[in-house]
């Protein structure tokens, strides 16, 4: 740690009346020593020279391993813990191939244009002057100026795959000398790209082997990830290609204090809890005035700028001239100059401390961090021990605390803190044939080049068969041999890569711009989306810790305009949904035991098509400090449709469950059906290793299309991403963790730490007790 003598002004923290009674669990994990060899045999001196000027003199074990691995002609992924430098297992063989063949090109791939700036800075000290390899960014922050120079003598190109697929694929004749001479393509931080990411950059990655292939080149590949389950099932689904695993950290790991913090009850019997923004706010004020450097991940756009401006407003409180501690907000939606600014302050010291989104959960240079607090739990065990991991990341001891919300899975940790530190790291999954983003690719792959009848799969000829009867493509007939196959060919006017975003289900951002005093300013961007939840017209947006009113959303045009000003509250959109059942593809049932220990059904479960219609009606004003509600407004937008996948978990009156919601009436069985839901939707994104709004819920006491109870588990991309099916594996650990967590609630009747407030807690613990009765 930094500072005067931050180690004491930590444990005067964790000893103070106002957190020790709450901290559930005060872990020290001990320091590990570095396991090192000396540099290998074949290393190219200058190389080895420009390490030696950094203090590098000897290679970490796991760091030696992928040298071996690559320089044999084998595709390697490594997955060893943050800070571990995995920067150099790719570096090394990289720069090794490209001074061995003078004409040599890689392309490096990072999932945010911060990571790619980060990585050329790192790349560039090693290289300095004394190495002959171009190292150049290209994303869409480079200018046009230089773009061209970076196509045509950049020997490592960084990138991200937004980047590549619409803006280097499709223009892949202007970049012959690179994709001919290509050797090395690095995925940085391949944990990332998983769900509807991960499935779009698998395709991403099929159309640049296509291209690669089509100008002689057979590139290898370097995959880094951080720990998860399924790295190497992971990472070949995402090249197409086999992959050697690489695990054994030879890194040393600095010690490290974890706190699991449970916010005091406010109300026992009811289960309330103070906010785990107040509280987290409250640790990275102790922490930053005891002179330690703090990062805070908050899980939203608006608590990220809500708890900037409270850190701020209780540091000047605290001191006339806020002591020359800076906090900053740190956000999807900055501006490329704000994010640089905050990130350089970071790293140069005159900005302390940072509240961020998990924008900076990945391995972006921000300095030496001594302290972080995850203000609820961030949806999976892999990203908690990321955003833990951004402290501590240049040595010495670190702390990082976990604030629990009140949450269900945030309650299930507190009360079984064991669980949380044995519990293995999650599977990553994606889904490339996902009939949606599949279509998008095929499209843009054959604008790039045609498809030959002789290399499509037959879930790619049915996609081209759709495309050739809407006009887009046409079929040429050739003469059956390899050299002069069928062609598929793009026949349609439109450039398909600009309508696909990799990131969300459309690709429109609307831009923010201000009006105050006639700026006309940008300030932000929005994806499409979020913009309808949270910029609506009247609705408040905070940027950088200043209050701007909505005037307008103008959504065809895709521009939100703002003025400046002051007001009490933050505003938050309310979201209805109705779901319509499509198809039924995949019926199974629910297995349980009944009181003579004969099996007997607990519930059915069918896999199938749903459609969502969902429409922001109504939003509330949540009053700043006292987070109570003053009131609401309307939302004129109008409805979206979604048609995507769904686990229905069906209750019929013969089966166990069913007649525990039958022997109710209508108004408890919908009480009851809630709170599972509740509980469901908090705890299945941690066996699914998914983002909680990847999930949605929706209860139905008598859905009209089977007749009787349901409980709609979807997945929120069109055409869906594989959530649906992998839960299915997972119901019953699902509803077991759910009964756990209802059961080990202290609260009486039902509060938001298990079932919720408003649900019937007792008559839920029934409904789950029948379905995971052994």
């Amino acid at each position: 740690m930094n500072g005067e003598n931050p180690q004491a002004a930590l444990d005067q923290i964790i000893a103070s009346p106002e957190f020790a009674p709450h901290i559930v669990v005060n872990k020290l994990i001990p320091a590990v020593e570095a396991s090192c060899v000396p540099f290998p045999a074949n290393l190219d001196e200058r190389i080895a020279a420009a390490l030696r000027k950094r203090g590098i003199d000897r290679l970490y074990t796991h760091q030696a391993e992928v040298w071996e691995r690559a320089r044999s002609g084998q595709n390697v992924v490594v997955v060893t813990p943050t800070a571990s430098g995995k920067t150099l297992c790719y570096n090394l063989p990289v720069l090794q191939a490209l001074l061995e063949d003078p004409e040599g090109r890689a392309l490096y791939l990072f999932p945010t244009k911060a990571l790619s700036q980060d990585q050329q800075a790192e790349l560039g000290e090693v290289t300095g002057l004394d190495l002959p390899v171009k190292t150049v960014t290209y994303d869409g922050d480079t200018p046009g100026s230089l773009r061209i120079a970076a196509r045509d003598s950049g020997r490592i190109v960084i990138s991200n795959p937004d980047m590549l697929h619409a803006g280097i694929l499709p223009n892949h004749p202007k970049w012959i000398k690179f994709f001919s001479r290509l050797k090395f393509i690095v995925i940085d931080e391949a944990h990332a790209y998983r769900g509807v990411l991960g499935s779009h950059v698998a395709n991403v990655i099929r159309r640049l082997r296509r291209i690669a292939a089509f100008y002689g080149a057979a590139p290898r590949f370097i995959l880094c990830s951080a720990t998860i389950a399924n790295p190497r099932e992971l990472g070949e689904a995402l090249i197409g290609e086999n992959l050697v695993l690489v695990d054994k950290n030879g890194a040393p790991r600095g010690e490290k204090r974890v706190i699991l913090y449970n916010p005091p009850l406010l109300d026992p019997a009811q289960g309330i809890r103070k906010s785990s923004m107040t509280e987290s706010r409250r640790w990275m004020t102790a922490l930053l005035r005891g002179g330690i450097k703090t990062i805070l991940f908050a899980h939203s756009r608006i608590k990220t700028e809500v708890a900037a401006s409270y850190v701020n407003e209780d540091l000047a409180n605290l001191y006339t001239n806020n002591s020359g501690i800076r906090v900053e907000p740190y956000r999807g939606g900055l501006l490329p100059n704000e994010r640089r600014e905050i990130e350089r302050g970071l790293r140069e010291g005159t900005i302390r401390g940072v509240v961020s989104t998990n924008a900076l959960e990945l391995g972006i240079d921000i300095g030496g961090l001594d302290a972080s607090v995850v203000a609820g739990f961030p949806g999976s065990f892999n990203s908690f021990w990321q955003q833990s991991g951004r402290a501590g990341r240049r040595g010495g001891t670190s702390v990082s605390v976990f604030v629990a919300s009140s949450s269900p899975v945030d309650q299930f940790i507190m009360n079984d803190p064991d669980w949380f530190f044995g519990k293995g790291a999650e599977e990553a999954r994606i889904d490339p044939d996902n009939p949606y983003i599949l279509t998008d690719h095929v499209k843009c792959g054959c604008f790039e080049l045609p498809f030959r009848d002789t290399e499509i799969t037959e879930a790619v000829g049915d996609v081209l068969s759709y495309l050739e009867e809407d006009g887009i493509v046409r079929h040429t007939a050739g003469n059956g041999t390899a050299e002069n196959a069928g062609r598929w060919h793009w026949s349609d006017r439109s450039f398909p890569a600009e309508g696909i975003s990799l990131r969300s289900a459309t690709a429109d951002n609307v831009v923010i711009i201000d009006l105050t005093n006639g700026r006309n300013a940008v300030i932000g961007e929005m994806d499409r989306p979020s913009a309808r939840e949270l910029v609506f017209k009247n609705a408040v947006y905070i940027h950088r810790g200043r209050q701007y009113l909505v005037e307008e959303l103008d959504i065809s045009n895709r521009k939100c305009l703002v003025r400046e000003a002051d007001v009490n509250y933050f505003t938050d959109g309310l979201v209805k949904t109705d779901i319509k059942v499509l198809s039924e593809d995949e019926e199974t049932s629910i297995s349980a035991s009944n009181e003579t220990g004969n099996s007997t059904m607990a519930a059915k479960m069918v896999i199938g098509d749903v459609l969502v219609r969902s429409q922001v009606s109504k939003f509330k004003k949540i009053r700043f400090r006292t987070h109570e509600n003053i009131g609401y407004g309307d939302i004129d937008l109008g409805e979206e449709e979604m048609q995507t996948r769904a686990l229905m978990i069906l209750f019929p009156q013969e089966s166990a469950a069913g007649a525990v919601l039958t022997s109710m009436d209508e108004e408890e069985a919908g009480s009851v059906l809630s709170g599972a839901g509740t509980l469901v939707r908090h705890i299945a994104p941690v066996y699914l290793l998914c983002d909680p709004r990847d999930l949605g819920i929706a209860e139905r006491v008598r859905d009209p299309h089977f007749a009787f109870p349901a409980l709609f588990i979807y997945d929120k991309y069109p055409g869906g991403t594989g959530l649906a099916e992998a839960l299915a594996g997972k119901i019953r650990d699902v509803f077991a963790a759910a009964r756990r967590a209802a059961a080990d609630c202290p609260c009486a009747g039902g509060c938001p730490s298990c079932v919720g407030p408003e649900s019937d807690k007792a008559g839920t613990l029934r409904l789950l007790t029948a379905l995971t009765a052994p």
